[in-house]
């Protein structure tokens, strides 16, 4: 299974369309990330730009997996495979028993 980067381009002018949908996009986050199949998720300051990495076997399979977000239809997706995509996992102290 590879890791794809996706940047998207955002719409300069929110409408009320893109606004409505934006509690289901965060739920359709929320599920990917819960299965796995998306890795991070990122929007610039500007909210012109947004970066995920997602988990797939093919673009192909990336390109079915965006195309459930809730907001697809106004982003511009660009997808580039990954050779590696490290990041830091959450640290939890180690428990003493002192």
């Amino acid at each position: 299974m590879s890791q794809y980067m996706v940047e998207f381009d955002l719409p300069t002018h929110m409408d009320d369309g893109f606004m409505n949908r934006i509690p289901a996009q965060r739920l359709k986050i929320d599920e990917m990330m819960e299965k796995g199949v998306l890795l991070s998720y990122s929007l610039s300051a500007d909210r012109q730009k947004l970066w995920c990495i997602v988990k797939a076997d093919s673009e192909m399979e990336v390109m079915e997996s965006i195309s459930e977000f809730p907001l697809i239809k106004y982003m511009t997706p660009m997808i580039t495979e990954l050779l590696f995509h490290n990041m830091v996992a959450a640290r939890i102290p180690l428990f003493s028993l002192n």
